[in-house]
């Protein structure tokens, strides 16, 4: 069959997904609202839902154009590689926020908090425990992320399989013993701006190790059903940039909120 176009980019059909992804969540935060406020999860769990439906299926159909329809051509993944460092770099300013926040508290702190960094009151966790541990457990994941990746590049099938397993091990780790630190906190986000500070800050953190674990496990899926190769596997090089992007705000995490703020 003859193609319609003599020009190497993908023109997307019709998707009902971007329609069904803001439902999902707007319903997401109206739920978050109604579960702070009137203490209901329900249309919280209902955003959560339709949000992994709508992940579910645009994954699905983008792996499907880009494996088995050969529409993410060398244009089309260019385009793709400078909308994922667009992204790391608009996620880079959204952290930023957050460290500003925390500076502008810590270095000048008001007679409201005791004049004194931490406020008076406030417990803060000791660097040298769990925080410690979680930073050598990021860095060992940001080791096998890069051995993974360079496994695939020269198409060792299994060595490629056990690294990003480890990797994706290590990010389970973290989130377990992230939620023990968060579990044995001895204040909460309304404690001051100290409590705030950290719990944006570390919980956004938080979400991303998710959110980049959830990645790395849909890549692990997709290699073990071969669909990368050595020369064309952008799904993996994104996750590996996001997860090492990860690894960097935590070290600057680590340094200035536990260490230096405590």
């Amino acid at each position: 069959m003859k193609s319609k176009h003599n020009h190497p980019f993908h023109l997307v059909d019709a998707s009902p997904w971007p329609l069904t992804g803001s439902i999902g969540a707007m319903t997401l935060t109206s739920g978050l609202i109604m579960w702070f406020h009137q203490y209901s999860i329900k249309l919280f769990m209902l955003g959560i839902i339709i949000t992994l439906l709508t992940m579910i299926q645009w994954w699905r159909d983008i792996v499907r154009e880009g494996t088995f329809q050969g529409k993410h051509t060398l244009a089309v993944t260019n385009g793709l590689k400078w909308g994922m460092i667009l992204f790391i770099i608009s996620e880079v300013f959204f952290f930023i926020s957050f460290f500003w926040g925390f500076f502008h508290s810590s270095l000048a702190p008001t007679i409201d908090i005791g004049a004194t960094w931490p406020p008076t009151g406030i417990k803060p966790f000791n660097p040298m425990q769990i925080p410690l541990l979680n930073t050598m457990i990021l860095l060992c994941s940001g080791i096998t992320v890069t051995w993974a990746h360079h496994s695939l590049i020269e198409s060792n099938h299994s060595q490629t399989t056990q690294s990003l397993f480890f990797t994706i091990l290590l990010g389970m780790y973290f989130t377990a013993l992230q939620g023990l630190e968060y579990y044995e906190s001895s204040f909460t986000i309304s404690d001051s701006v100290y409590g705030s500070s950290f719990f944006m800050a570390t919980g956004f953190h938080g979400l991303h190790v998710i959110i980049g674990t959830t990645f790395l496990s849909v890549c692990l899926l997709r290699h073990m059903m071969f669909h990368f190769s050595s020369k064309h596997h952008f799904g993996f090089e994104a996750a590996a940039w996001y997860w090492h992007f990860v690894d960097v705000v935590w070290l600057f995490l680590y340094i200035s909120i536990y260490w230096w703020g405590s």
